[in-house]
């Protein structure tokens, strides 16, 4: 199964071209034996530098050194499909030849991935007559159908819509597809949307925030002014372009209790589960504390008590009890049991630290499932209220146009 996708990125310039054809010639992702370039090159090897330079002067050679520098596309195979770099490199270039006729192509087999694919760069200047290369949405479609037949030839899965690598069924859902006009209305908005954008830093400042002195100074950081005061019932947040937004307005669109009252309840929240993790972390300390001096009183060994220290340092000093000597082997012993005893001790703390470390990432990626579900659900309230906008004005323009059709056909005879 071969996909064939054409790369739309802004390739109206010099340096655009150059990035394009370094990356595809990259050492890490290719070699010199799957590179080729189709037309005129005459160069014994094959380097960006020396690509660049040929496709340049191809150009200033027609006079048409501007718009447009060159066209991207990526021929990928499934990852099941049985194929070798050296048939997806004759592939790309037999694609190249037949499809890009009388353009200059570079042609690349890429194995850095789990799935073997191809790049194609193709300049955008014919050298046989200097036109200009052009692909419309039926050159798209008819590019398709000619990658397929070229499957077909080589006995390779052929893509179907609907359809897994192994031909069974796509189910409904498992595959979340966007029309053309939703997605770019869904990009536009998160990209655009003042509104998102304040809920956006709402949620950011409030993380970790314990006061309202304190999240009004993270908006300002995030680019905000918060008004928030005793005599108004709402919060208003404006940007630094004059746009305003109320409280309500986030609370209505996005399903967020960011009223007065909801971020205070949020503060006291956020106070009490920082001062829970503070105490937790000052016990764990205290308990590692206490390993400690066990081990150091364990490593130290039994008669250092420093309140009879002097004495007995004095009988140690003077002389060697009897008993000490007959019973050397004993003392060994119990030397033994204080040594396994120590590394006991010292076991016992490393596996708390490790405790209280696990408990200190599983709290983090807690916070963060939460917050980005919090995202999600903002994305989604804003697109559906966007969408119903939509809905609104084309009912509008549709009762308008009526209107205006009424009046011109004039009164009924």
């Amino acid at each position: 199964m071969a996909v064939n996708k054409t790369v739309n990125k802004r390739t109206n310039s010099h340096g655009a071209m150059r990035n394009c054809i370094e990356y595809v010639l990259r050492q890490d992702k290719t070699s010199e034996q799957f590179a080729y370039v189709t037309g005129p090159y005459c160069y014994d090897v094959i380097n960006y530098d020396l690509v660049y330079r040929t496709f340049l002067e191809e150009k200033k050679l027609w006079n048409k050194d501007s718009g447009r520098m060159y066209a991207h596309n990526i021929i990928s195979w499934h990852k099941d499909e049985q194929i070798k770099p050296e048939q997806a490199f004759e592939f790309g270039k037999e694609f190249a030849e037949k499809w890009f006729q009388g353009f200059q192509t570079l042609v690349a087999v890429h194995k850095d991935k789990d799935h073997i694919h191809c790049h194609l760069v193709t300049n955008s200047v014919s050298y046989e007559d200097g036109r200009k290369l052009h692909t419309t949405k039926k050159d798209l479609e008819r590019m398709k159908q000619f990658t397929n037949q070229m499957c077909r030839e080589r006995g390779m899965t052929v893509a179907e819509k609907g359809r897994h690598f192994d031909g069974s069924l796509i189910e409904k859902g498992e595959v979340i597809a966007w029309s053309k006009d939703k997605y770019n209305l869904f990009r536009q908005q998160v990209k655009d949307s003042f509104v998102a954008d304040c809920a956006m830093a709402v949620l950011k400042a409030l993380e970790n925030c314990i006061s309202k002195e304190k999240f009004i100074e993270k908006m300002k950081q995030f680019g905000w002014s918060v008004n928030w005061t005793e005599k108004r019932k709402h919060i208003t947040f404006q940007n630094q372009e004059g746009k305003k937004v109320r409280d309500s307005n986030l609370c209505k669109t996005f399903h967020l209790n960011i009223s007065k009252e909801g971020l205070e309840n949020e503060f006291d929240g956020n106070y009490e589960r920082i001062r829970a993790e503070a105490e937790r972390t000052n016990g764990a300390e205290k308990e590692l504390a206490g390993y400690y001096r066990q081990v150091e009183a364990a490593c130290t060994g039994p008669g250092k008590d420093t309140g009879n220290c002097d004495n007995r340092e004095k009988r140690v000093t003077s002389e060697i009890s009897e008993d000490e000597r007959v019973y050397t082997g004993i003392s060994g012993k119990d030397t033994q049991f204080e040594d396994g005893k120590t590394e006991a001790l010292l076991q016992e703390s490393r596996n708390a630290r490790r405790n209280s470390e696990i408990k200190r990432r599983n709290s983090a990626s807690d916070n963060r499932t939460v917050r980005n579900a919090e995202v999600k659900s903002i994305t989604s309230a804003e697109q559906r209220r966007l969408e119903e906008q939509k809905r609104i004005d084309e009912q509008e323009r549709a009762r308008a146009a009526r209107k205006r059709n009424k009046r011109r056909s004039g009164p009924e005879l």
